[in-house]
């Protein structure tokens, strides 16, 4: 289903309930005293607390002062527009804005099954609907003049996921919005920082974005990874204002709430900004040694892409990754490693086995159960070949062009992927349901016996490409 079913919310979400009311024998000039004094361009005539008519200022405008007859003389009843036009709280937004466009007003009072005053809806309500539509948003986050606004659009954003997701939209368009916004969102705090505390900042820098942000696959329980690369030769007084710039991005970036990550893979960290040729020293060292916490980080910088500044570095750091690779696979085959040891939830007989201690029992949590294998598989599969950019399914892709993963192979693996990342949203969204952080358990009473058995399929996919991996990768001569 398309953004656009937004247009079937029902007025009454969207109706504003504090409508200021008068009696149709009121003075006129209380009437506009009331306007005036509420700074409101209308007032409802009521009858029995059921509408009968209303009073605008451009009521006042061309019945009164252009007649030239006197508003102390006057009543409601005498200027109101009447029989009033008006539309039931059920009904949705399209059918209220269909029928101000054919009647040519602006606004229509909205009312209960019993005809009683429930709220007044506006054409420009219609605008501001357009806070659940991702282009409107991305406006504006682009025009975002402080952290502030930053910190309330990245609350929208969260909305907006939870609308999409009720509205039906493919998990891959909704993964790539939540990307883009985020990307954007970002984008508009650096250049609010750097305008605001550091107009002389080098432009020979770039801001990385990695991990499952680098590949553009952020759902609403990822945290922050991210990294910045700058020029070989610049002066200590440019180090020391890219320093203070990194640190004050990223306590912004916590501020507007963006979860810092847990393991310190944040540009802040020294460790984590780095001139060209330190990265890439750092990135032999990681290949040619390929500890666990090595492989930890070399995965998530592998999915590198920048978000600002100049992209040359990136593409340097890519071709550096690739002839490393070529020269010396062990780093892969430990990746693949890696990946395989995250066992699928299945038991002996096929089955789904859940969590059994508390808080969890009876939830799967996705991410372990094989969104991580198929995301470091593909990885290792695609770096192997060469392949350093996209998202997972891109790289899924580029591996059935080179002849390394069958067309089904393929197919069935993004399938898997796709449904993985469904329930994985879905069980972030029943987190912030029930007053929670999000998060990647799933109860599994809350799947039917359909999506049950699509999950156990996809399951059974990811020990599939586990096999491949063993295979692909002689994981048997590693040794354990």
């Amino acid at each position: 289903m398309s953004v656009e079913n937004v247009f079937f919310t029902p007025v009454s979400q969207l109706c504003h309930r504090d409508v200021v009311t008068c009696e149709q024998d009121q003075a006129l000039v209380e009437v506009a005293d009331m306007m005036r004094a509420h700074n409101i361009s209308s007032v409802v005539v009521c009858a029995s607390q059921k509408p009968v008519g209303m009073v605008t200022d451009r009521d006042l405008r061309n019945k009164v002062v252009a007649q030239g007859l006197s508003p102390l003389e006057l009543r409601a009843r005498d200027i109101m527009n009447s029989p009033l036009v008006t539309i039931r709280e059920n009904d949705y937004l399209f059918e209220a804005l269909h029928l101000m466009s054919r009647r040519g007003i602006h606004r229509l009072c909205v009312v209960d099954d019993a005809g009683s005053l429930c709220g007044i809806v506006t054409d420009s309500d219609a605008l501001r609907l357009q806070s659940r539509s991702p282009q409107q948003l991305m406006k504006e986050i682009e025009e975002a003049e402080s952290t502030q606004d930053l910190k309330m659009l990245r609350l929208r954003m969260e909305q907006l996921v939870i609308h999409l997701m009720g509205t039906g939209v493919a998990t891959r368009d909704l993964v790539q919005t939540v990307a883009l916004l985020n990307d954007r969102l970002l984008v508009r705090l650096i250049e609010l920082v750097r305008a605001a505390r550091y107009p002389d900042l080098t432009g020979r820098f770039a801001f990385l974005v990695l991990g499952s942000e680098g590949r553009r696959e952020q759902t609403l329980a990822t945290d922050q990874d991210n990294a910045i690369v700058y020029a070989d030769d610049l002066t200590p007084d440019e180090l020391d204002r890219l320093r203070d710039f990194s640190i004050d991005l990223i306590d912004n970036l916590i501020g507007i709430g963006m979860p810092a990550c847990s393991g310190g893979i944040m540009a802040k960290n020294a460790d984590w900004r780095r001139s060209l040729g330190d990265w890439m020293q750092v990135l032999g060292k990681w290949l040619h040694t390929p500890t666990p916490d090595h492989i930890l980080a070399g995965s998530m910088f592998f999915d590198l892409r920048t978000l600002y500044g100049d992209e040359s570095f990136e593409q340097s750091l890519k071709q550096h990754i690739i002839g490393l690779l070529r020269r010396n696979n062990l780093f892969l085959i430990h990746s693949a490693s890696n990946a395989v040891n995250f066992k699928p939830p299945l038991n002996f007989f096929g089955g789904i086995k859940a969590e059994r201690r508390l808080p969890h029992r009876g939830s799967i949590e996705l991410k372990k159960a094989g969104i991580f294998a198929i995301t470091e598989g593909v990885k290792a599969m695609a770096l192997q070949a060469g392949i350093t950019d996209g998202r997972t399914r891109d790289r899924v892709s580029g591996l059935q062009q080179a002849g390394i993963l069958t067309s089904r192979q393929g197919d069935n693996l993004i399938a898997a992927f796709d449904f993985l990342v469904t329930l994985r949203l879905r069980a972030q969204l029943l987190s912030l349901e029930q007053g929670r952080e999000p998060s990647n358990y799933l109860p599994l009473n809350h799947l039917n016996r359909i999506e049950e058995g699509r999950l156990r399929l996809a399951l059974e996919e990811v020990k599939n490409v586990q096999e491949f991996l063993r295979s692909r990768f002689h994981l048997h001569q590693v040794s354990r």
